[in-house]
């Protein structure tokens, strides 16, 4: 959470219309020339009236140059309400607060200035929460590994463990992990920075299929999860055009999140088939695990997130984050469907996510 910041409560009077007589003008300039024009006309007036009552130019002069600068205080305060309204905004943003208001209800380009640094401080908010966010959940997911390698290994260094098959597999267990998150922090950060170009081939489904399941089956494994994989494509010869690699990285993190997810002796089954119009490819992965709240669908797809809470099944919480990502990078879509297990339909739970690519990307 952001710490309080204590800001000064904003000026009633920056926002009342009676002191902005010129809001409803549409150009700064022509408020400018209204200004100019009312402060010369005020000091005529006053400089005329004033040789009318033969009064003398030295009491006249200080009389008028008073008056006119009043005026002139009058109209421009209005006008200049919005930035003295963005110069606090932003001294509060350098310390963190998002949340100082700016009233524009001018139509001017001070007005669309006002407009339009509400949407950038509104944007540089959830930049840093995201930001926020990012901090705390990798560190979050780096110490779990990082304790349990340390753990081993001191045990390992002091003689109360052997540095047998077993325990040396909890700790390459773990080293995995923190491969796994590093690799997927760098795939964020080829993301976030454009730089990920795709290099469509064709690729034969039903090969890319079994590599992909005979990978996921090696990891499920080699963690003790006791699974079992089924393949249907249909028809045996689909391909699609798409970069495997990007590919390889969506059906690897599917194929993962269903491992962790399915019960012991639970059956993962993958499957394709062309798209209901013939314009593309779907493919489809559901396992027997408990399933996604249908109100958290979408939130699954985001960083750090397993359906609406922090992610705890010993993944990075990043996989469909990256998966959604590749997808959209070949046109495409991820989603999770409607499952007809009959325990799932009634809760409106789902195991069931599918990728649809179109034929060309």
């Amino acid at each position: 959470m952001r710490p309080a910041v204590s800001m000064s409560a904003p000026d009633p009077r920056e926002s009342a219309p009676g002191l902005r007589p010129l809001r409803l003008l549409p150009s700064f300039k022509v408020k400018l020339g209204v200004l100019v024009a009312v402060s010369v006309t005020v000091a005529a007036a006053l400089a005329w009236l004033g040789v009318r009552a033969g009064l003398h130019p030295l009491i006249t002069i200080p009389v008028i140059v008073i008056i006119a600068l009043v005026i002139t205080q009058i109209l421009a305060r209005g006008m200049t309400s919005p930035l003295r309204q963005m110069t606090r905004a932003a001294q509060a943003m350098a310390r963190g607060d998002y949340s100082q208001p700016i009233t524009a209800t001018s139509r001017d380009e001070v007005g669309q200035l006002a407009e339009a640094f509400t949407v950038m401080a509104r944007d540089l908010e959830e930049t840093d929460r995201m930001r926020r966010d990012l901090v705390a959940n990798v560190s979050h997911e780096l110490r779990t590994p990082v304790a349990a390698l340390r753990g081993q290994l001191e045990n390992l260094v002091d003689g109360v463990t052997q540095a047998d098959p077993a325990s040396l597999q909890v700790a390459l267990t773990e080293t995995e992990r923190l491969s796994r998150l590093v690799d997927h922090l760098l795939d964020l950060s080829r993301l976030d920075a454009g730089v990920i170009q795709l290099d469509p081939q064709t690729i034969e489904i039903t090969p890319f299929l079994h590599e992909a399941v005979d990978h996921a089956s090696l990891v499920a494994r080699a963690r003790g999860r006791d699974v079992h994989w089924t393949i249907d494509v249909r028809p045996a010869d689909l391909t699609v055009d798409a970069d495997p690699e990007r590919i390889h990285q969506v059906i690897a993190n599917l194929l993962d999140n269903a491992s962790r997810h399915s019960p012991a002796g639970g059956r993962i089954r993958v499957t394709a088939a062309p798209g209901e119009h013939g314009d593309g490819v779907w493919l489809e992965v559901r396992d027997d695990g408990p399933g996604i709240a249908f109100e958290d669908r979408e939130l699954v797809f985001e960083r750090f997130q397993r359906g609406g809470s922090a992610d705890s099944s010993g993944g990075t919480g990043l996989g469909l984050a990256i998966a959604r990502w590749a997808v959209a990078l070949h046109g495409g879509r991820i989603e999770v469907l409607d499952d007809d297990l009959p325990a799932h339909r009634e809760s409106g739970r789902s195991s069931v996510i599918r990728v649809t690519l179109p034929t060309k990307p």
